[in-house]
């Protein structure tokens, strides 16, 4: 990472409001880059994101009291399916583009799924090419394409299935 005052950590309950301001910040301004909307996220209060940290693993990056950017990690439920985990809600602030931080933040997601799956996944709206981009040089590979996967307004958006194999060679 190029900015040595950030830290990257586990955002836990204290953090909520501070995640939910990021939160709702990033479905505002990149409607296109999530799953849910910001007309959903915003109608909950402050105890849903509190639930939704408890129930996820969830990274911010740091700088001081600031938070820069998210990242969050599932596992997939049920027996055949455990085995992999997702990369959702990623999101960097404009202002804090261009400082390794989506890269400290991605890196640091693989580091706690190594630990706990064998393969991780993403999407990725097709037109978003730097972040496209990221995940290729850390090593995902693209491997399908959903077509009309989201709906904002009324536009739809494909979505790049992307993925990266975590077993040792």
């Amino acid at each position: 990472m190029n900015d040595t005052k950030v830290t990257i950590r586990r955002l836990e309950a204290a953090d909520a409001d501070r995640f939910r301001d990021i939160r709702l910040e990033g479905l505002r301004r990149v409607p296109e880059a999530f799953g849910s909307s910001f007309e959903e996220e915003s109608a909950h209060d402050l105890s849903w994101f509190v639930e939704r940290l408890q129930g996820s693993h969830v990274l911010g990056a740091f700088d001081g009291g600031e938070l820069l950017g998210v990242a969050g990690f599932l596992v997939q439920r049920g027996r055949k399916s455990a085995h992999k985990g997702v990369l959702v809600g990623m999101y960097v602030r404009p202002a804090a583009q261009g400082r390794g931080i989506g890269r400290a933040l991605v890196a640091a997601i693989l580091d706690v799924a190594r630990e706990r799956v064998e393969l991780i996944q993403l999407t990725v709206e097709c037109n978003n090419r730097a972040a496209r981009r990221l995940y290729a040089n850390l090593g995902f590979q693209e491997y399908g394409l959903e077509k009309d996967a989201l709906k904002v307004g009324d536009r739809y958006l494909d979505e790049i299935l992307m993925a990266l194999d975590l077993r040792p060679s």
